[in-house]
């Protein structure tokens, strides 16, 4: 199920059981600040410096599938739109930034567009659904397209390199280390909020993106364990919105949030081993891109070492860690012009 889907739903039955209350100042402080904090945390792992790691052709792999993901909110928009209503275009804007950047983007572009709490967690299930289906799909169609792809999946190296990435690596944490990304982050926040102040036309997770991208980037020594901290704010995220949820109103969606998050990544599917086979680029290289996009760095890694292709883990993680970085303007970009598109 993923951890983030088993604390959304133990969320939504403590409060649909009244064991919690429905509402509370503290849930205020985690779907505000520390949701904030843990956008900071994450992308302060994000180097992009690791784009190197990746190569080439993954890139450009990488690249088609996120304009097939682009596409695939698009076609689902025309489709299933009419189910949601008004909502229609910040569910396009949500499932393009987790199908290119993960749960972080996930839940960045859905505060960026005030996403309902039902929908949220009918679209979080969903997203789960199918998310593993998909990756049994890159595990599979690799075997059945091999013979339609022209170039061979790159030599193995060491297995062993696999895991040879800070994304994967253990982090002690230090309370000099603690402190120094709580101020940092909350420093952040701060700017970005006085930014968006002055510029309101955009929105101020877009800013904090930004900024913290550009920090990130400084020739400094990284503090260790932002990765295990905005991951642990993640899921504190995610509890709330299930307690935020009603069995009743989520019912209510139907089956037809999960129509529209499988065409997306249906027509994803398509696109982007149809458009990697035009462009001469291999099958493997393809299948870890999409993982890539669509589960981010750990689900690449798990596709390259399933298939015997640790050549590809390397790239396929920093390709999912640049999916991090930029999947907020793309996300918000579709919402927008889904918006606009439809009235």
């Amino acid at each position: 199920m993923g951890a983030a889907l088993i604390v959304l739903t133990l969320g939504a039955a403590l409060s649909n059981a009244g064991v919690v209350p429905a509402s509370s100042p503290v849930y205020d402080a985690v779907t505000g600040p520390l949701t904030s904090l843990a956008l900071v945390w994450l992308l302060l792992a994000v180097d992009v410096r690791d784009l190197r790691r990746a190569g080439g052709p993954m890139l450009a792999a990488f690249g088609i599938a996120a304009a097939a993901t682009c596409a695939g909110a698009f076609v689902a928009a025309l489709s299933f739109g009419g189910a949601f209503g008004a909502d229609a275009w910040k569910l396009s804007g949500v499932l393009t930034g987790t199908y290119i950047g993960g749960s972080l983007n996930f839940v960045a572009v859905g505060r960026a567009v005030e996403f309902p709490s039902s929908l949220f967690a009918a679209a979080t299930a969903a997203d789960n659904v199918v998310t593993a289906a998909w990756m049994g799909a890159t595990l599979v169609l690799p075997v059945w397209l091999a013979r339609a792809f022209p170039r061979r999946v790159p030599e193995p190296l060491d297995p062993a390199r696999a895991t040879e990435h800070p994304f994967f690596a253990d982090a002690p944490l230090r309370i000099v280390d603690v402190s120094i990304l709580l101020a940092l982050g909350f420093a952040l926040i701060l700017a970005a909020d006085a930014v968006a102040r002055m510029v309101p036309a955009v929105p101020a997770v877009l800013w904090l993106t930004t900024f913290t991208l550009l920090v990130g980037q400084l020739p400094l020594p990284r503090p260790a364990g932002s990765l295990q901290l905005g991951t642990l704010a993640l899921h504190l995220f995610f509890a709330v919105i299930g307690i935020y949820s009603r069995f009743g109103e989520i019912a209510a969606v139907g089956p037809a949030v999960l129509y529209f998050t499988a065409t997306v990544v249906a027509v994803h599917g398509v696109l982007v081993y149809g458009g990697c086979r035009l462009a001469g680029l291999d099958v493997g290289t393809t299948s870890v891109a999409s993982q890539a996009a669509v589960g981010g760095p750990a689900s690449a890694l798990a596709i390259a070492a399933a298939r015997g292709w640790p050549a590809l883990a390397l790239p396929g993680v920093a390709a999912g860690l640049l999916g991090y970085a930029v999947g907020n303007y793309i996300g918000l970009a579709v919402a927008w012009l889904v918006r606009a598109w439809s009235g």
